[in-house]
């Protein structure tokens, strides 16, 4: 039996991506990232950026992507969903009050991509580790961690990219030393051959920028390029087995 790699989708929110996220995950998705916009995204690239104003143009605040985490979560009741934000939207809406929310609408977890793993110990949550990270910080966020450990691949922003970063290996190296939580690298990564260069050392990818350009198309779309993901991850697992 081999071990499956996991697949997360990163959607952003709006009144399609109940729909959506249900055709990624019959398309082997078996998390949903759900980005709640924010309007100054400091990790985001152009694709996510544009996709952040198009959801405010449609209303969506905090309250309307509950609503959607909501229904999502009615659709596929049995896949985590994660809301990805920054720490002023939750700053703003109390972060108390919002970890609720996420709980109370059926998210899993949350990821608050700008709020270092030593602030706010009380807000549990994925951690973010990049290749500038001290040893002493990718310690800290695998101990406190919430399930997985997200890897940055790149120094930047979010976006495809032609190659995957050659910084990846020694991170996850790093990583594997000082933490037992599994592995997941995201940022840059959009075709199949990439998902399973990545593969091969992580215990799962993140695909953001590039699923969030393909679910412009709809939700058949975006099963499609999930399948051909899920077979290249397959492959790799099938092979490490």
């Amino acid at each position: 039996m081999h071990l499956r790699k996991s697949l997360v989708v990163y959607l952003m929110a709006g009144p399609e991506v109940p729909d959506l996220a249900r055709a990624a995950v019959e398309g082997g998705a078996d998390v949903i990232e759900l980005g709640f916009p924010f309007s100054d995204p400091l990790a985001d690239g152009p694709v996510i950026r544009r996709a952040a104003e198009r959801a405010l143009r449609q209303g969506m605040r905090t309250r309307a992507c509950f609503d959607v985490l909501a229904r999502t979560h009615s659709l596929i009741p049995d896949v985590p969903l994660v809301p990805m934000t920054y720490s002023s939207l939750l700053e703003a809406y109390g972060w108390q009050r919002f970890c609720d929310e996420v709980h109370k609408a059926g998210g899993a977890s949350v990821i608050v991509a700008d709020l270092p793993a030593d602030e706010r110990s009380d807000v549990r949550r994925i951690h973010l580790v990049a290749p500038t990270s001290t040893d002493a910080r990718i310690k800290l966020a695998g101990e406190l961690t919430d399930g997985w450990l997200y890897l940055v691949t790149v120094t930047g922003i979010t976006g495809a990219r032609d190659e995957v970063s050659p910084a990846l290996p020694t991170l996850v190296e790093r990583a594997r030393r000082l933490t037992d939580s599994p592995l997941y690298a995201g940022f840059g990564i959009s075709t199949p051959k990439q998902a399973s260069s990545v593969a091969e050392i992580t215990d799962g990818i993140v695909v953001g920028s590039r699923a969030v350009e393909v679910a412009e198309r709809g939700p058949t779309a975006l099963g499609e390029y999930v399948a051909s993901l899920r077979a290249a991850l397959d492959v790799v697992a099938a092979t490490h087995g």
